[in-house]
């Protein structure tokens, strides 16, 4: 059975009354669901670059332990040089162990300075590590606290919106199918969720733009489906009786 227009935008009235107290409950909310997810996100934020500075502490500890191996090879073949030295036939050979022990001596030097490197580069990673922990830490408990507020509302508003879901979805079935499409488009496009509006003391109930008196009255006949000329939303009823229309007024 075809609905009548006066139907049609009865049903779109109380879909929107049922969108309204929808968006109300999510308002109560407030931003929390959205600092949950923005805490949850910088967290994840906080362990990554913990992970990383970590892994670059181990890649300074195996520096250390490869220039601490090349520091005791050095220190042996010096060792071994001045035993060589002790035996030497001629000032050649003497000169030329000589200079292989100052090489060794070098190194070792250089694997000194390597580890120090390192060491400090660990130092400065660990105090990186611990103010982000610090950090880390902060923010878990602001998420613990967040999501115990979020929690505590959606226990007390879960039953409502539930059942105002279900409503939803019964009520979007009565209405046809572009209707509705228009309905949801005009509603995602509009700030306040407001797809249809009545006319309050002479404008449109969702942009505030005059409506004039002849319109008023033909959205009052509901023989038609009519749109605000200003911001597009469906124009459902008149609250009043429409303004009187002038004679030969245009």
């Amino acid at each position: 059975m075809e609905l009548t227009i006066a139907q049609k935008l009865d049903a779109l009235l109380k879909l929107q009354s049922i969108d309204s107290q929808l968006d109300e409950l999510v308002k109560i909310r407030g931003s929390l669901p959205e600092e949950v997810r923005d805490l949850e996100d910088e967290i994840i934020g906080f362990e990554t670059r913990i992970s990383k500075f970590q892994d670059e502490v181990k890649t300074q500890d195996d520096e250390i332990d490869r220039n601490k191996t090349a520091k005791k090879d050095a220190e042996k073949l010096i060792t071994r040089y001045k035993e060589q030295q002790m035996n030497v036939r001629n000032n050649r050979e003497y000169d030329a162990i000589s200079k292989e022990i100052e090489l060794q001596s070098l190194e070792i030097e250089l694997a000194d300075k390597r580890i120090n490197e390192a060491s400090f580069r660990i130092r400065t990673k660990e105090e990186e590590i611990k103010a982000t922990q610090a950090a880390l830490n902060e923010r878990k408990e602001d998420l613990r606290v967040k999501k115990q507020e979020l929690d505590q509302i959606l226990a007390e508003s879960q039953e409502e919106e539930k059942t105002l879901k279900v409503e939803r979805d019964e009520q979007a079935l009565t209405i046809e199918e572009r209707l509705l499409k228009s309905y949801d488009r005009i509603r995602g496009n509009a700030l306040n969720g407001l797809a249809v509006v009545p006319v309050r003391r002479g404008a449109c109930g969702g942009c505030y733009n005059v409506v004039p008196p002849q319109r008023q009255a033909d959205i009052k006949d509901r023989k038609k489906i009519i749109v605000c000329e200003h911001c597009g939303r469906i124009l459902a009823d008149v609250e009043g009786a429409p303004e009187p229309v002038t004679p030969g007024r245009r």
